[in-house]
Parts: structure tokens; C-alpha cells; sequence
């Protein structure tokens, strides 16, 4: 399980946003995102902890890795 902690999601669309963004490079990954603290957990199938920070941060957000 891969967590970052991302402190400029603030509201559903953004969790849609974060979660689109790592399922477009790993389709298989599951995300479970809880927006009240802010962390976004990622069990990857193909993916490591740096191309998923990428991918977030690609999508406009700063991911920090907990």
C-alpha cells in the first residue's frame, strides 16, 4: 500500500481528479482516497510509488509520500 498525504484536495471533484489520474496509469490499482485527512492510499498492480506521485502531481495536486 502506497499513501501520500495531498493537502490541496479539498473537495469530490478533486478525488475524482486524483483517482482518475492513477487509474489512467495503472488500471488495476485500487485507490481509497478519505478527503477529510487528506490521504490518498494506493494498492498499485503495475505501478510504483514514483509514477503514481507523478501522476497526481501531473493532475495538478502535490502528493507527499507518508
Amino acid at each position: 500500500m502506497i499513501t501520500f498525504e495531498v493537502q490541496d484536495m479539498s473537495c469530490g471533484h478533486c478525488v475524482s481528479t486524483i483517482t482518475q489520474a492513477v487509474k489512467t496509469l495503472d488500471a488495476q490499482a485500487r485507490v481509497q482516497i478519505d478527503l477529510a485527512s487528506h490521504r490518498v492510499q494506493i494498492e498499485p498492480a503495475t505501478a510504483d510509488a514514483a509514477a503514481l506521485r507523478a501522476a497526481i502531481a501531473e493532475a495538478g495536486f502535490t502528493p507527499v509520500a507518508v
